[in-house]
This record gives structure tokens, C-alpha cells and sequence, in this order.
């Protein structure tokens, strides 16, 4: 783990990245530990496409206690998708998330974000522990899952947001490649996002960090999402400002400097 990294806007906000997970602690005022797209369920699913796999939903839970133990914070946000199955619940989900949330509350205060992966996610959960669908604004962060036009509240805020699963795509000179978890950093338009009282040319003060998933098997190119987005959030993202950092906080460089060193594909 990288020590934590002070952001870039004006702010005494600090980012901590955890690789492990992947994870991110967002501190201002309370530590907050964050956690995207667990998709508990996904090897049901995929057993009914014919690919059989054990459950991993045990080394899942254990990554993000592994986080709240060495990172000691105040609140768990998740970010959405902590199921996979839609519309209906499997059998899968039935059996592991009510042991597995109840491992992770008892250790720390839990919110969750729903995401579109969530129908009937209210059951698994306490009513205090959901937060609005179209996000909320914790500490003067904007969280979201991301598949929503966000809540008019989180104008002009930095937004943590999930639902996109970026991977970062390294290639060197002989054509190897290095395919690993990373986030997306982009300020967004305002008025594109349908922002109450944006600038005049839409650029406000709003940006967005793109976290990975927590779920080892899902993942989807980034530059696959700058040329298809398929979110309000990826819609409106300013691509040409954006930044690529690795799951551990690395730097990479600029969105568009991955376009220049060889092509994509989606996952």
C-alpha cells in the first residue's frame, strides 16, 4: 500500500488507495473506506451459461475485512452490485450475503448505494443503511453507483462512483500486455448532467473518480468505456482531462495517452 496520496483539487480531502481490495479510503473530517461492484452471486450465474466455478465470495468478504482491519474507518460505503443476479435472487445470494453483511456491520457502520444489479437488495439490509439511488453527499463527497443521473446535490463535489469496472490495458514494445484493475479520473460537464445552475459552458467544479470493481471477474476496458460510454456519468465526462491510475494509486498518465499505445476490447 502506497501512503496516502493528497488529491489534486483544493481540499484537505486525502485519497488512500488499497490494491488489495481493490478499495479506496476517502478522509476529510471521518475515514471512509469504499467499495464498488462486489457481484456476490456471479458464479451462479455464470453456471447456468456453463462455466462452473467454486464460490469466491468468502475471499471477497475476506479482502474488504483485510481493509477495515489495517485501515480502521469510521464508515463502509458500497458502492452498488453487491449482488449479481437480475432481476430475481439466486439460491447463491440467498445462502452467503446475509453472513457476509453481517460479518462486515459487525465490525464497522455500513451504507449501501444501490446499484442496477440490486432489486431486491432492501432485504439483506437495514433501512437506515440504504442511501438514495441517485447517490448522496457524505463528508463533501458525492457517492454513487453510476448508472443514474446523479442527485443535484452532488454539483460541484468530487463523485466516488462505481458501475463501470475499469481496466487498464498496458502494453510494452514486443506486444505483451498487462491487464489490471485501475480508476478513472475526469471532470464532467455539468449540464450535460442536467446540473441546476452550471457554468456557461458547462465545465463546473464536479469530477468524477471511477473506482474498480471488488469482484475479480468483472472488469471492462477504459478506453472501451471513453468510446461507448454507457452511463450519465461516462456520457458526460471531459475524456480529454482525464487521468489513469493503477489499483495501488500509480499514476499512469492521461486517458488519452493509453489511446495512443495500441487498441482496446471490451470484457
Amino acid at each position: 500500500m502506497l501512503p496516502a496520496i493528497p488529491w489534486r483539487l483544493e481540499t484537505v480531502m486525502r485519497l488512500t488507495f488499497l490494491d488489495r481490495g481493490p478499495a479506496l479510503i476517502v478522509e476529510e473530517s471521518i475515514r471512509v473506506l469504499v467499495v464498488g461492484d462486489l457481484h456476490l452471486g456471479i458464479e451462479a450465474d455464470l453456471s447456468r451459461h456453463g462455466l462452473h466455478i467454486r464460490s469466491r465470495s468468502r475471499e471477497r468478504m475476506d479482502r474488504v475485512v483485510s481493509c477495515i482491519d489495517s485501515e480502521e474507518p469510521d464508515l463502509l460505503i458500497l458502492l452498488g452490485d453487491v449482488k449479481h443476479n437480475v432481476p430475481l435472487t439466486s439460491r447463491q445470494e440467498y445462502r452467503e450475503l446475509p453472513g457476509i453483511l453481517d460479518t462486515l456491520r459487525a465490525k464497522v457502520p455500513i451504507h449501501l448505494v444501490p446499484g442496477n444489479h440490486d432489486p431486491g437488495i432492501e432485504r439483506f439490509f437495514r433501512e437506515r443503511e440504504i442511501l438514495p439511488r441517485t447517490g448522496a453527499l457524505i463528508d463533501n463527497v458525492g457517492y454513487l453507483h453510476g448508472h443514474t443521473y446523479p442527485d443535484h446535490s452532488l454539483q460541484g463535489h468530487l463523485i466516488i462512483s462505481g458501475h463501470h469496472h475499469p481496466l487498464v490495458t498496458i502494453r510494452d514494445q514486443v506486444g505483451c500486455a498487462l491487464r489490471t484493475p485501475g480508476y478513472l479520473f475526469a471532470p464532467v460537464d455539468d449540464r450535460c448532467l442536467q446540473f441546476p445552475h452550471p457554468e456557461e459552458d458547462g465545465a463546473g467544479k464536479t469530477r468524477v473518480l471511477f473506482i474498480p470493481a471488488l469482484n475479480e471477474l468483472a472488469g471492462y476496458d477504459i478506453l472501451q468505456t471513453a468510446k461507448e460510454p454507457f452511463s450519465p456519468l461516462s456520457r458526460c465526462m471531459n475524456a480529454r482531462e482525464s487521468e489513469v491510475f493503477l489499483a495501488d494509486g500509480t499514476f499512469i498518465g492521461s486517458l488519452l495517452s493509453l489511446e495512443e499505445h495500441g487498441d482496446h476490447e471490451g470484457t
